[in-house]
């Protein structure tokens, strides 16, 4: 994914209202942007860090601008903009990146399904079947480990469960980690965060849910997921 023009940098001053930050630009104009994440950006920002925003061009928007990356306490770089996630799984789906979702012959995205009314991010058919894969953003890291989620889920959870159900009626159910943090070299769930989605992922596992987990390269100017990482 290549931001054309390639994003501005500036100083993270806060993030607050959960939507909204605000950021000092390299001429000392401080000026509120979007914020599009719904979690808790737990070790993703550190007061006085780089970050880097895009800009929609749009004078009409009440926050023209979008918080993109940020700088970790640690130094590393976090792709916070979570409604990118699904845009980056599906260029490496496409690309032949993501190896174990090949083989396809359709894609189709937000498609119902379930008992709980809820949307598959991607559904892939080919004459071998159906594969249902749901996406989700990882940016909490503790060191090289990262984790997901970073704040209690319950929408999480229930995804889970809707994907258990087709593991165990035989269709194939993916979940995708889509990892945009540099120093995320591993991913596993948040068990002290939330209990209750890592034993919705436990018997997902059990019953057949297959996880992937692959790191995005982040930069000014793309974002692409690169490599396959370790699920524990």
């Amino acid at each position: 994914m290549k931001f054309s023009p390639e994003l501005h940098k500036a100083t993270l001053l806060r993030r607050y209202k959960r939507f909204l930050a605000d950021v000092e630009s390299a001429d000392g104009e401080v000026f509120t942007i979007h914020c599009p994440n719904t979690g808790s950006m737990k070790n993703c920002w550190v007061e006085g860090g780089a970050c880097w925003y895009s800009d929609s061009g749009n004078p009409k928007r009440k926050y023209r601008h979008t918080l993109e990356i940020t700088t970790t306490p640690d130094g590393a770089l976090a792709g916070v903009n979570t409604g990118r996630a699904n845009a980056l799984v599906e260029e490496a789906i496409r690309s032949g990146v993501v190896t174990e979702l090949q083989g396809y012959d359709a894609l189709r995205r937000e498609v119902r399904y379930g008992d709980e009314n809820s949307r598959i991010d991607f559904l892939l058919s080919g004459d071998e079947g159906d594969c249902y894969v749901e996406v989700k953003n990882v940016t909490l890291a503790e060191g090289a480990r990262g984790y997901f989620p970073d704040a209690v889920s319950a929408r999480g959870a229930k995804h889970l469960r809707e994907l258990q159900k087709l593991a165990e009626g035989g269709v194939r159910a993916v979940l995708f980690y889509c990892v945009q943090h540099s120093a995320i070299e591993s991913v596993q769930a948040a068990r002290e965060i939330d209990p209750a989605y890592a034993e919705a992922l436990d018997k997902a596992v059990s019953a057949g849910v297959q996880v992937l987990a692959y790191k995005a390269q982040i930069s000014a100017s793309e974002i692409v997921l690169t490599k396959a990482l370790t699920f524990c």
